[in-house]
């Protein structure tokens, strides 16, 4: 598996909003760019999702992926990992943790490791994994806040 890749984000909302935006798989294509639709696949018994289709567009990566969920029973940590191989990964597993801070934020610490299909240079796939750490990060921020002020 690939080297991971760890970038945190204070958000401007305590833990149980943040997690609650993560968990609304079935909003990520109104606030997440690249992804253009997703599928909760199967569900938990208490109605987190366990397993979820996302279909995705960043130009360049275009593919169509499962990923299976784990959740801290407090919802600080949420956990995930490529149920198959896709066409542009061979492998996937990432993580958001979230730790609530004593002035109502969050701080959320996304850790991603991607194994691709098609060969590319350490230094592109780091730069590559930054960028959609920061994008995801940053979006996952905006969506958290304007649900808070509104």
């Amino acid at each position: 598996m690939a080297d991971s890749s760890t970038q945190s984000i204070i958000i401007g909302a305590p833990p149980d909003q943040v997690a609650a935006v993560i968990c609304d798989f079935a909003s990520y294509p109104e606030w997440t760019e690249a992804v253009r639709r997703t599928e909760v696949v199967e569900e938990y018994e208490d109605g987190y999702a366990s397993q979820v289709r996302f279909t995705i567009d960043a130009g360049v990566m275009a593919d169509e992926y499962v990923l299976a969920y784990g959740y801290a029973e407090d919802l600080s940590r949420i956990e995930w990992h490529l149920v198959a191989p896709s066409r542009m990964q061979k492998a996937q597993r990432g993580s958001y943790d979230l730790v609530g801070n004593p002035d109502g934020t969050c701080t959320v610490t996304y850790t991603l490791e991607v194994e691709l299909s098609v060969g590319m240079i350490g230094m592109f796939r780091r730069k590559a994994e930054k960028m959609i750490m920061d994008t995801a990060l940053k979006q996952l921020k905006r969506r958290v806040e304007a649900a808070g002020a509104a």
